[in-house]
């Protein structure tokens, strides 16, 4: 595998063309979820394209390494990975002589990762990948431009958000989403299962209120909450954008499909060696 990786000379893309295609033939639903999120690959060498002291969420601090964006497909049939761009920072990219003694086109700019997973987006859309809601974690919906693409391209989405997010409800107040959601009484929070984890059904009690948003016939913006069971302080949010009709369980269960691509990550990582597949550029075949 590493040989091939290194030395082969190989249609990259095409590669993962076919693992998306195929992909979409075994799991296909047009109710499935995309999870896009990042990894971490650590390193101890200078070498490897992108590599450098970076936080990595895998190691959960600071590590010499190299960084993934991924986009899963989830779907009642399964899961699996079907896109990726590996994470080139700018003290790269201003090293052209550096970038290409590791195989990186002169053509490769700095992007950042939320741009990253507007490409994977953006091939998805081209290949017509049958999916109704797109999920992320807070990296990616803190970036107002992804969001922004998102609507722009009609792609429902649930994404985490910080506490401190300052959100514009119906009535033109603005607050942030840890108050708005502070407001809610009993009555608004629901218990849903949003699938089966190891230790039994993840069950947790959830909430939203609309916002205001850029809105369009038929669409509607909406803050979610998620609260533990076992820890009603523990509590995470998410901005979401979908049809006027969603229901709560719509948004809890594809916030909660985000869970797919960490299940995904290590079924690579043990089956596929996943945490060592970068060790030069993949765009440089």
């Amino acid at each position: 595998m590493q040989r091939l990786l290194r030395a082969a000379d190989w249609d990259v893309d095409g590669v993962r063309d076919d693992v998306r295609d195929y992909v979409v033939e075994h799991l296909g639903d047009p109710a499935a979820v995309l999870a896009g999120d990042e990894t971490g690959f650590l390193k101890k060498g200078t070498k490897s394209a992108g590599v450098q002291r970076q936080y990595s969420g895998t190691a959960g601090r600071t590590e010499n390494c190299q960084i993934g964006v991924f986009l899963a497909y989830a779907s009642k049939h399964g899961h699996a990975l079907i896109d990726r761009e590996l994470y080139v920072p700018e003290s790269w990219t201003c090293d052209r002589e550096r970038c290409r003694d590791a195989g990186i086109p002169d053509e490769v700019e700095f992007a950042t990762k939320p741009r990253q997973m507007i490409a994977v987006l953006e091939r998805a859309l081209a290949a017509k990948v049958p999916f109704a809601w797109f999920t992320a974690d807070e990296a990616y919906g803190q970036a107002g431009y992804l969001r922004a693409w998102c609507e722009d391209h009609d792609v429902f989405y649930v994404m985490a958000t910080r506490c401190d997010h300052q959100l514009t409800t119906r009535a033109d107040r603005v607050a942030r989403a840890d108050q708005l959601v502070a407001e809610f009484g009993d009555r608004t929070w629901q218990r849903l299962s949003v699938g089966a984890g190891a230790h039994g059904p993840r069950e947790f009690d959830w909430a939203r209120r609309q916002i205001e948003g850029t809105w369009a016939s038929g669409r509607g913006h909406w803050l979610l909450a998620r609260r533990s069971i076992g820890d009603p302080t523990e509590i995470a949010y998410y901005i979401c954008y979908g049809p006027a009709a969603a229901r709560l369980v719509d948004l809890a269960w594809t916030a909660g499909s985000r869970w797919h691509v960490e299940e995904a990550f290590q079924q690579a990582e043990g089956e596929a060696g996943l945490d060592s597949c970068f060790p030069k550029c993949p765009c440089r075949n």
